[in-house]
């Protein structure tokens, strides 16, 4: 990658950067506004990280719990299609004034109690516009329990317990991939929330959970 690609590439991350401080600041509308522009300039046929980073915080400045929903699944979507060869964008990480980073569940909407993500990336220590490049495969295995976490989270609002406990399965079964650092604990902590909250849930008993086997 040129030295001109990458200030591309590092120009896309602090445009998403900025629309981010402007939802974690209480301005939804303006944060919507902003990463709606930048991901139809991005495209189908984008960057899949930056695709994957965007919708991820895209999905928390949505209102309604099936948009969020949306987002994440395409969140999702846009991880899977980051392979090996693949020369991705910088993912976001750590911004300061919250101990273990704002995360995109700490935004209006979703707390860390509720079993929402923390930021995308966020493991390998970058901010977002910022960093050490990390390589496709290590991304996509930071990114995974995340991802599967804000899903868990959205079936939860949506009341349908069985698609977040298959997500919630998911996001454990990945966190090898974390650190034992801050925000891997952080995650940790949060699945380990949510799992206690779906184990609570009336009608077919509590379920067992993956590190419950051992």
């Amino acid at each position: 990658m040129t030295e001109q690609q990458e200030a591309s590439e590092d120009a896309v991350m602090t445009r998403i950067g900025q629309a981010v401080i402007l939802l974690h600041a209480g301005d939804r509308e303006e944060a919507r506004n902003r990463l709606g522009e930048i991901w139809a300039e991005i495209g189908a046929e984008g960057d899949s990280l930056h695709r994957c980073t965007l919708a991820h915080y895209m999905a928390d400045a949505q209102d309604d719990p099936a948009d969020e929903l949306a987002w994440d699944l395409r969140a999702l979507t846009a991880a899977d299609g980051l392979r090996p060869g693949e020369e991705p964008g910088l993912p976001p990480g750590r911004r300061p004034g919250h101990g273990v980073s704002p995360t995109l569940g700490e935004g209006p909407g979703r707390t860390p109690g509720e079993g929402a993500s923390q930021n995308i990336g966020e493991g390998a220590g970058q901010g977002v516009g910022q960093g050490v490049r990390p390589g496709p495969q290590q991304a996509v295995r930071v990114f995974y329990p995340s991802l599967h976490l804000s899903l868990a989270a959205d079936y939860v609002k949506l009341r349908r317990p069985e698609a977040a406990r298959v997500h919630l399965a998911r996001a454990r079964a990945a966190t090898g991939a974390l650190a034992d650092d801050g925000y891997g604990n952080g995650v940790r902590a949060a699945i380990a929330r949510l799992e206690r909250r779906l184990a609570a849930e009336p009608g077919e008993g509590p379920r067992p959970f993956p590190e419950q086997y051992s």
